[in-house]
């Protein structure tokens, strides 16, 4: 199988490009950084997905994701959907912004996406409007899924639990977690593994 890994952060990109560097890997990875946030991450992944002309089987997202509670800082979750949370559209006026995207992952979980990162009271103010209890956030997840759409390819998202906001986490919860925290060899194992 042949991925593009699509990495936000400078440091989730170095911790990818470090972790599928071992011997003996089945796959093939190209480990590119896109950008923080849902424009950035989609230009990027779409252009790095067109220079590649067909070289690619499949798009992984990986990275760091906050939680909301019931999962702990270090937990590796791989969603089955992606989709955004701060879409303020009636209905289904505009489909391919308020559709489920759905994910090669094998948790039963969501991880949604928008353009903040969130804080305690986001969380609960999402989890009401959407009722559900148990969910990632990022920065870009769901805008690679409709950029990887273009292209035909289907998407994993397997992120690293950070930060739990509604349990008082914030950015330098967030920086410290990340500081300790840059062995992505779990990443590795989850794609090596994922059929």
């Amino acid at each position: 199988m042949r991925y593009l890994v699509i990495t936000p952060t400078e440091r989730e990109y170095c911790n990818m490009s470090e972790a599928v560097k071992r011997e003996g890997l089945k796959n093939r990875y190209t480990v590119a950084r896109t950008g923080v946030g849902k424009a950035l991450s989609a230009a990027g992944a779409a252009l790095t997905i067109a220079r590649g002309n067909g070289e690619f089987d499949r798009v992984a997202v990986v990275g760091y994701a906050a939680s909301t509670l019931g999962r702990k800082r270090g937990d590796i979750v791989a969603p089955r959907v992606a989709r955004y949370y701060d879409c303020r559209i009636p209905g289904d006026f505009v489909p391919e912004l308020t559709d489920p995207h759905p994910l090669l992952g094998h948790d039963d979980a969501v991880v949604w996406t928008g353009d903040s990162f969130v804080d305690g009271d986001i969380i609960r103010s999402v989890k009401a409007q959407y009722g559900f209890e148990s969910g990632l956030f990022d920065m870009e997840a769901t805008a690679i899924c409709q950029a990887a759409e273009l292209f035909d390819l289907p998407v994993v998202v397997v992120k690293m639990v950070s930060d739990v906001p509604e349990e008082g986490d914030d950015e330098f919860s967030y920086d410290a977690f990340v500081d300790s925290h840059s062995d992505f060899s779990a990443f590795v194992d989850y794609l090596e593994e994922l059929r």
